[in-house]
């Protein structure tokens, strides 16, 4: 982990240099985990490409204040993190943009679904449908403690770097993540 740290911090230096190909360095190592993160935060493939690709933007536009004291994925999740809230923000303005994305992403789930055992399959693809659902539906706070801590695996310190908030207050939030998600899912899938 500390190699990737320095590497991190060396491209950043190179890209503050003028290179401007120490940027797709970075790409290279984070733009999958970013995306997961953008994916799992939106719901909405298009939504995180675009988030993950304007991320990298910021990153190159604010390469001169970048502070390699601080871990580079910290910085980069806590603008992945704000560009997440700013297009949640947008699509409750614009609902009908919305539902057109949902009509699309019920479509390519129904094409994945495996048709040798149907019923299982579908399980599956609603639990998961129902759990992107869920996330979306928490507290922007919540939700990137839920995604950076549960699907990305980054530690209590790093999420509380990305959040702003000490280790204690990251373990709160994934227990009230855990809590609200549980009485979310469990009246439908509670057997």
């Amino acid at each position: 982990m500390k190699d990737q740290q320095h590497d991190d911090a060396h491209c950043m230096e190179r890209l503050r240099q003028g290179d401007d190909l120490a940027l797709n360095d970075l790409m290279r190592r984070w733009k999958e985990p970013l995306v997961t993160f953008c994916l799992r935060y939106t719901g909405n493939v298009t939504d995180a490409c675009e988030i993950a690709q304007e991320t990298f933007v910021k990153v190159h536009g604010s390469r001169h204040r970048y502070q390699p004291s601080a871990a580079f994925s910290t910085w980069l999740f806590s603008i992945a993190a704000n560009l997440c809230r700013m297009r949640a923000r947008w699509r409750t303005r614009h609902p009908e943009v919305l539902e057109a994305d949902r009509e699309q992403s019920t479509e390519r789930i129904t094409d994945q679904i495996d048709p040798t055992d149907p019923s299982v399959e579908t399980d599956r693809l609603t639990l998961a449908s129902d759990l992107d659902r869920a996330i979306q539906k928490l507290p922007h706070d919540l939700r990137v403690a839920f995604v950076l801590f549960e699907i990305q695996g980054q530690s209590y310190r790093e999420v509380g770097q990305v959040l702003k908030c000490t280790e204690k207050a990251v373990e709160r939030r994934l227990a009230k993540a855990r809590e609200r998600l549980r009485s979310m899912l469990e009246p439908k899938w509670r057997r």
